[in-house]
């Protein structure tokens, strides 16, 4: 066992980790963050991503021993004071999301993808969601969420 030491959402976390444990178990399994989601191992999904000091990361891949010292932001790390974050409200109001289990890689994906590029294009968008896939929406109204949260509004 490796002790790592890791905030997650603002909360640090202090646990004995097997060295082969991947981030989205850890995550899952023992700090309790279940809207990190475990889809194909493999980072053919992108339904398992965080953001790892603020940059995504599918957490499929990453070792929890890998993250020790760092900050983890998961989509349960967004709302404040249970308020939605602007681009979970884009998703919401736009009806971005049918079955939901990609939901929260495509949000956090969607905001580092407007961290990099604030006014994108809607071919940039597609392509800034490229590692991550949805089986049920054909992506217009994800495309549309993201165009409407980067000009700031939500509808």
């Amino acid at each position: 066992m490796t002790r790592v030491s890791i905030k997650v959402d603002g909360v640090d976390y202090s646990d004995d980790v097997e060295p082969r444990t991947l981030l989205v178990y850890y995550l899952r399994e023992q700090v309790g963050k279940t809207g990190t989601v475990v889809g194909c191992d493999t980072t053919n999904c992108g339904s398992c991503t965080v953001h790892l000091d603020g940059t995504s990361v599918k957490s499929c891949t990453v070792l929890a021993v890998q993250v020790d010292g760092h900050d983890v932001t998961t989509i349960e790390g967004l709302a404040t004071d249970g308020e939605l974050h602007p681009m979970q409200q884009a998703f919401h109001e736009n009806h971005a999301l049918q079955c939901g289990f990609c939901t929260p890689g495509m949000i956090m994906q969607s905001l580092d993808l407007l961290r990099e590029n604030s006014s994108p294009t809607e071919d940039e968008v597609r392509d800034g969601l490229e590692g991550n896939l949805c089986r049920c929406t054909g992506y217009q109204n994800i495309v549309k969420a993201v165009m409407a949260a980067s000009q700031g509004g939500t509808a």
